[in-house]
């Protein structure tokens, strides 16, 4: 039974319906996962795991529970099952709760379009090791490096809903990865950077050589690692960290957020929240990209639709429960787990890009911060009061004059956001496309 996922749902809601459930959704994830870790030439670390996940959700009126389970037999489904309209029965109403209407369910299940599953043949554990090797080599190759980590990974996943509306659907989506740490120095002189690449294509990956060696220059750059000078200046948010300003944006236009009332842009709904010429899109649809879906997890089929328009926000992010809290429709980003209901999360978006490079921003700023690294952080959901641990590089007359380590940086989110000015440098395969951010005078706190 493990081997068809649609009949292992199909029999889960069947057990449910036979031990009282008035409704019911299944979920079930059989996944395979290879990785490969090497240190000075040998093989640190070897892991690979097999397993299936099952969730059912019963509701009883307005009351739900779900359970999960790695055991397929049937005499766990039907304990499952049991336990599910147990404690359904038991739990609190909750006047959101229940599936969507028939009429509301995808018609199109299909996802081959989108190219989430890599037809070649699995990566054997000796060509993950190659890739992680090679990457480790080229790394080492450059002077200044004393150690590196690097690591290669393989994942495929085979994932099935189906519930009592009479949605039924599922897909296959792969991924592979090469990574690599490099350090340089020693003790308190010690520095390290990284670089990576997932894809869900392993022939789209960046050569090992390429990765290894872009881990290396970025840490032999921090070299000399130094505090910056307090006070107020510009930040430039580099691209490999930028995504997570939009990532605040996101949690805040999050139905639950809003539901709650614990958003800093809880009343903003058709004001300024970036500046005019700045959209944010959410393309669930986009071919090889690791957010894309035809359907949410609560069978609802998706769309392309702005979050942001020329500046203006157009859209919470919404799942069905959020959705009834608020009066309005699901946006059909419902996502969720085996052993928990759905909630509301967001998958491919993209920030409109700029005309200009992240050098020539650089240049356009004068002096202040080039942000490379972030750690911690002291976010306030509800003011969205925002600091965080930084590093990176100082930039004078608009040149990179040193690295930069232990400082931090501090101002309000709504009005960090407001100031942005995007550089044209992202990631288009991502699933969130965003490019270098500088923001206008954030509070440093350094030397």
């Amino acid at each position: 039974m493990a081997g068809d996922l649609s009949e292992l749902t199909g029999a889960l809601l069947e057990a449910a319906k036979r031990a009282g459930a008035e409704a019911a959704d299944a979920l079930a994830i059989d996944g395979t996962s290879l990785s490969i870790g090497v240190r000075q030439g040998a093989l640190e670390q070897a892991e690979r795991s097999e397993g299936i996940d099952i969730g059912l959700r019963v509701l009883i009126g307005r009351r739900q529970a779900c359970v999960s389970a790695s055991d397929t037999r049937p005499e766990t489904l039907a304990t499952m099952a049991e336990r599910a309209v147990t404690m359904a029965r038991l739990a609190p109403e909750d006047p959101t709760a229940g599936l969507a209407d028939p009429s509301q369910i995808a018609a199109n299940t299909d996802i081959s379009a989108l190219e989430m599953f890599d037809p070649s043949d699995e990566p054997s554990p000796e060509a993950l090791k190659d890739d992680a090797l090679r990457a480790e080599a080229a790394a080492l190759a450059q002077s200044g490096i004393t150690k590196v980590e690097s690591s290669a990974a393989y994942g495929k996943r085979r994932i099935h809903l189906a519930a009592t509306n009479g949605f039924s659907g599922g897909y296959t989506r792969t991924d592979r990865m090469i990574s690599t740490v490099a350090i340089t120095g020693e003790g308190t002189g010690m520095e390290r950077d990284y670089y990576g690449d997932s894809r869900i294509f392993g022939a789209d990956l960046l050569s090992p050589e390429e990765i290894g060696g872009l881990a290396a220059e970025r840490t032999l750059a921090r070299i000399g690692a130094r505090k910056p000078k307090t006070g107020s200046y510009p930040v430039l948010f580099d691209e490999r960290i930028s995504s997570s300003l939009v990532g605040h944006l996101l949690a805040a236009i999050n139905g639950t957020a809003i539901a709650r009332g614990a958003s800093w842009l809880r009343d903003a709904m058709g004001a300024d929240v970036l500046p005019k010429g700045l959209s944010l899109i959410e393309d669930p649809h986009r071919p090889r990209t690791s957010g894309s879906k035809l359907f949410d997890t609560e069978g609802l089929a998706t769309s392309k639709r702005a979050l942001v328009q020329d500046g203006v926000l157009q859209s919470w992010v919404l799942d069905l429960a959020t959705a009834r809290k608020l009066g309005l429709e699901s946006t059909a980003n419902a996502s969720r787990g085996v052993s928990s209901p759905p909630s509301p999360s967001s998958g491919n978006v993209a920030l409109t890009q700029g005309e200009k490079n992240r050098e020539e921003l650089i240049r356009e700023m004068g002096t202040g911060l080039l942000v490379t690294g972030m750690i911690g952080a002291s976010i306030n959901p509800t003011t969205g009061d925002y600091s965080r641990g930084a590093s990176g590089f100082w930039v004078e007359n608009g040149e990179i004059v040193y690295p930069v380590n232990e400082c931090t940086i501090a101002g309000n989110l709504r009005a960090m956001l407001m100031t942005l000015i995007p550089a044209n440098d992202a990631r288009l395969h991502l699933s969130r496309v965003v490019p270098s951010l500088l923001v206008e005078g954030m509070t440093l706190a350094g030397d």
